[in-house]
């Protein structure tokens, strides 16, 4: 029963603005987040729009997670960004059908074959790729530089 796992507390609130665009509000922090449709589906593009922020979500998580729990690896992380694309299909339904993730390390982040293990084994266990529907097709590119 989902119940038993819910908090009591809320995360955040979306409001519909009109014009195809919703703000969600983080509840703790006041931090916003605007959405846009895409160009693809009536919108105009200017914001994230809610299914780009599912491959946003996990390139963040994976590397927050990363961080997480190889802290001691932390400062060589400090730098790596991700490029992100998401594939949509509309086929028999629109919904994502895949979702890359490319990651992009300093020179500085160099890693023994043990650390890119872990770290790998670590993205690929956070909790977003976890809720990703199996049936979307994931290709993650570590791109390691040794």
């Amino acid at each position: 029963m989902l119940r038993k796992f819910m908090k009591k507390r809320m995360t955040s609130t979306v409001t519909y603005t009109g014009e195809l665009r919703t703000l969600a509000t983080h509840l703790q922090s006041s931090s916003v987040i605007e959405t846009d449709a895409p160009t693809d589906n009536q919108g105009k593009g200017e914001r994230f729009s809610p299914t780009d922020l599912i491959g946003t979500a996990l390139a963040a998580c994976m590397l927050t997670t990363m961080a997480i729990r190889a802290r001691d690896l932390e400062p060589r992380i400090r730098g790596c960004s991700t490029s992100t694309e998401k594939i949509m299909t509309s086929h028999p339904r629109r919904k994502i059908g895949g979702i890359r993730i490319n990651f992009h390390w300093s020179d500085e982040a160099l890693f023994t074959e043990k650390e890119k293990q872990l770290l790998e084994e670590i993205a690929y266990t956070c909790p977003v790729k976890e809720s990703i529907h199996p049936e979307i097709e994931l290709t993650i590119d570590f791109n390691w530089k040794n």
